[in-house]
């Protein structure tokens, strides 16, 4: 059994709860979460010690919270009003913990789906979408992380180029694939708007879309895009269904050729706008 997990963000029980519904066995079975393992639900820490005993049965996207994470913990970040993160910073195995959320990926191909945490610029390919996610992967990785983690934030440049370098490269590949709603058929991207599709600003429209998309043929399933819903289809999967708002969390399994939505109702962490 293969399942792609929708945004856990600390909510361990409610991820607990799931397993158990789908019978998982780390021996036999393997997940993919897609990203925000953390922050704003109440066990953070919890939730990453559990998905770091699993092992090479579960992949972990990083999103943009854990991201906020990791640059907390480098001192580049100062706490948001919300985050519930501080008890990873003090554990004992804290420092083993970061550690590890640092060597997961941003982007990974399973059965058949391109798997990100928000989603990906109209002119990547497959192909360059988990290149590009290395670069990053490779900075997160590397001896220069607190030097990435600087000049990991804001919104510029806000389109990608290929003759991109340095900082603006990877503050590009990082937007689009832990923050991108709406983008434009150019691919310049909006982060401002945070609704449903319905909402989008003039001139643009969910970044999965965009008429001419390289990844069209592609399926895809992500997550980070509460206000979106679930999306169920044969090439698109939006599996962020607001757990940590007292929605559900939400997982498609996808092997063997079948695909079956599983849902827990989670208890409310957090109330929009807290």
């Amino acid at each position: 059994m293969i399942l792609l997990i929708g945004d856990i963000q600390g909510c361990d029980s409610a991820l607990q709860a799931l397993l158990d519904q789908a019978g998982f066995s780390p021996s036999r079975d393997r997940l993919v979460l897609l990203g925000d393992l953390v922050n704003r639900g109440p066990d953070s820490l919890a939730t990453l010690r559990r998905l770091q005993a699993l092992g090479p049965a579960a992949t972990c996207l990083l999103g943009n919270h854990d991201l906020h994470l990791l640059a907390m913990a480098g001192g580049v970040r100062l706490p948001h009003r919300g985050d519930t993160v501080a008890d990873i910073l003090t554990a004992p195995d804290g420092a083993a913990l970061l550690d590890w959320l640092r060597q997961q990926r941003l982007a990974h191909l399973e059965a058949g789906w391109l798997c990100v945490h928000a989603g990906v610029l109209p002119g990547w390919t497959t192909a360059q979408t988990l290149a590009l996610a290395a670069e990053v992967q490779s900075a997160l990785r590397g001896p220069g992380l607190q030097a990435f983690l600087q000049a990991m934030y804001g919104n510029a440049p806000a389109q990608w180029h290929d003759s991109l370098q340095g900082a603006d490269r990877l503050r590009v590949i990082v937007n689009a694939l832990t923050r991108l709603r709406f983008c434009s058929v150019a691919g310049l991207m909006d982060f401002e708007t945070k609704e449903g599709a319905a909402a989008a600003p003039p001139g643009f429209m969910p970044w999965f879309e965009v008429p001419g998309r390289a990844t069209a043929k592609q399926p895809m399933a992500f997550g980070h895009w509460s206000t979106l819903g679930l999306i169920d289809r044969a090439d698109l999967l939006a599996l962020d269904t607001g757990c940590v708002w007292g929605g559900r969390l939400s997982a498609a399994r996808v092997d063997g050729g079948r695909r079956e939505v599983l849902q827990v109702a989670c208890t409310q962490a957090r109330k929009p706008g807290s």
